[in-house]
C-alpha cells in the first residue's frame, strides 16, 4: 500500500542484507536455516530476534547465537515455504545490529525453500557510542528538509500515562498565512518516524509530509495538520486496546488535543479528525474510532497487528498479567463474537502485506475477521475496502524497547 492511498481514501471527507548462499539438499518437510555472523571484537551474547513465534516473535533476545569471538552462528529450522524477518542484537533493541554506515537497518528478509547458510557481517550496534540527542534535530527541524513547518513539543507529561514523550505538529505550507483558514487533523502514532530520517528509527521517514502534499496538489484532500505523537518503551501495552489504551486515549483525548486545538486553527468533531498507525499503531487507531466516534471520525490502519492475543501478550509485553493458560485466540475475534460493532458513520481503512511479519496479518486473522465484523456492522459494508500489496517494504518491529512490532 502506499501511504498516498491510505490517506487519500482516510481523508477525502472535508530495511545491512545478508548474503544468502543456497546450499544443495531439499528438504521435503522442514529446512534448516544456518545463519553464520560475524562480530565485530569483544562483543558478548549476540541475539536473533525476528518474526518465527520461537523468536517471541520480535523479542530482542529472541535467541542467543552460539559462539565466542568474532565468529557466531546458529541454526533455525521452518517449514519449507516460509517467509521470515530478523534482526541482530545485543539483547535489547537500544542495541540493534547497525549498518556498515551506522543507521539502523531494514529488517533482513529471508524465504526458506530449502536448506540455506547466510552470512551476516556485522559493523556495530546501536549505543557503542554516545547517541545524539534527537533534541539537536529538533532545533534544525529544517534540515529534515520536510515540506511546511515542524513545530515540537518535547518531554510532553500526563497524569494517565507514566513515561513522557515528545510530539511533532506538521503545519502544511501556507498555513501561516492563510490566517483564518482551519484545518482537519491527522493524529499519528510512532511520530518520530513520521518527517525526519535522522530521527526515524530505521534512518527512512514515512513521507508524510510528501505524501499528503501530493493529494493535496491533486485536489483529492485539503489540506490538514499532522500531530505526531512519539513512542515510548511503553509501546505495545500502550497501544494495546486490552490493555493500556484506555489510558492513551485519555491522554489523546483530554490533555494533548485541547492543547492543540487551543494552539493551532484545526478543525474539530469526528468529521474533521482521524487517526492513523501502524502495526501495533493500527491496533490503537482502530480502537480509537471504534471506542471513541465522537471524537475520531476515521482511522488508518495498516499492517495491523491483530493476531494480538492473551497468548501474544505473555510472550511479548513484560510486567503485563496473564492467566496460567494464556489464550490463544486473538482478542479481536473474542470480542467479534462478543458483539463488538461498527459505530455509525465510522470510517476505517485496513492494509496488510503477504511476505514477511505481515503474513501473519493476511487471512484469516485480517481481513476476513475485520471485513466480516465491519460487514456486519451499520453501514453494511458500503465503505468497506481492504487491500493486500506485495511485495511489502520490509519493516523494523516497532520502538526500541518495545516487544512485538
Amino acid at each position: 500500500m502506499s501511504l498516498s492511498l491510505a490517506l487519500s481514501l482516510l481523508l477525502t471527507v472535508a530495511t545491512g542484507t545478508g548474503v544468502a548462499s543456497a546450499q544443495s539438499g531439499q528438504h521435503p518437510a522442514c529446512c534448516t536455516v544456518t545463519l553464520r555472523v560475524q562480530v565485530p571484537d569483544s562483543i558478548g551474547t549476540v541475539f536473533l530476534a525476528g518474526s518465527l513465534p520461537d523468536l517471541g516473535p520480535w523479542r530482542p533476545d529472541g535467541r542467543a547465537l552460539d559462539g565466542k569471538g568474532r565468529e557466531r552462528a546458529i541454526q533455525v529450522t521452518t517449514p519449507a515455504g516460509t517467509a521470515w524477518e530478523y534482526k541482530f542484537t545485543l539483547g535489547s533493541w537500544e542495541r540493534e545490529a547497525l549498518s556498515p554506515s551506522g543507521a539502523v537497518p531494514p529488517n533482513h528478509v529471508l524465504q526458506v525453500s530449502r536448506d540455506t547458510v547466510v552470512v551476516h557481517q556485522l559493523t556495530g550496534f546501536k549505543n557503542d557510542e554516545p547517541r545524539k540527542d534527537p533534541r539537536q534535530y529538533i532545533a534544525d527541524w529544517r534540515g529534515s528538509g520536510v515540506l511546511g513547518r515542524l513545530v515540537y513539543w518535547t518531554d510532553v507529561a500526563s497524569a494517565f500515562l507514566a513515561p513522557k514523550r515528545h510530539v511533532s505538529i506538521w503545519l502544511p505550507p501556507g498555513y501561516d498565512e492563510a490566517s483564518t483558514t482551519r484545518y482537519p487533523v491527522l493524529y499519528m502514532h510512532d511520530g518520530q518516524n513520521l518527517f525526519d530520517p535522522r530521527i526515524a528509527n530505521t534512518g527512512v521517514d514515512w513521507g508524510v509530509d510528501e505524501a499528503v502534499m501530493r493529494l493535496v496538489q491533486r485536489g483529492v484532500i485539503p489540506p490538514i495538520i499532522v500531530v505526531g505523537v512519539w513512542s515510548t518503551s511503553e509501546r505495545g501495552p500502550e497501544y494495546s486496546p486490552w490493555q493500556g489504551a484506555p489510558q492513551y486515549a485519555r491522554f489523546l483525548t483530554e490533555e494533548l488535543m485541547p492543547r492543540v486545538n487551543r494552539e493551532f486553527r484545526t478543525a474539530t468533531g469526528p468529521a474533521n479528525t482521524g487517526v492513523m498507525g501502524s502495526s501495533m499503531g493500527g491496533l490503537l487507531s482502530f480502537y480509537l474510532v471504534t471506542h471513541h466516534p465522537e471524537v475520531f471520525g476515521s482511522c488508518g490502519c495498516v499492517s495491523t497487528h491483530f493476531p494480538l492475543s492473551e497468548a501474544v501478550v505473555a510472550r511479548a509485553f513484560t510486567d503485563v498479567a496473564t492467566s496460567a493458560m494464556p489464550d490463544t485466540t486473538p482478542y479481536l475475534i473474542r470480542d467479534i463474537a462478543a458483539g463488538l460493532k461498527a459505530p455509525p458513520g465510522a470510517r476505517y481503512w485496513f492494509d496488510s502485506g503477504t511476505l514477511g511479519l505481515d503474513a501473519e496479518y493476511a487471512p484469516p486473522t485480517n481481513r476476513s475477521a475485520a471485513g466480516s465484523w465491519y460487514r456486519a456492522g451499520p453501514r453494511e459494508g458500503t465503505s468497506w475496502c481492504a487491500a493486500t500489496r506485495g511485495p511489502p517494504t520490509t519493516r523494523p518491529p516497532g520502538e526500541p524497547g518495545s516487544r512485538i512490532p
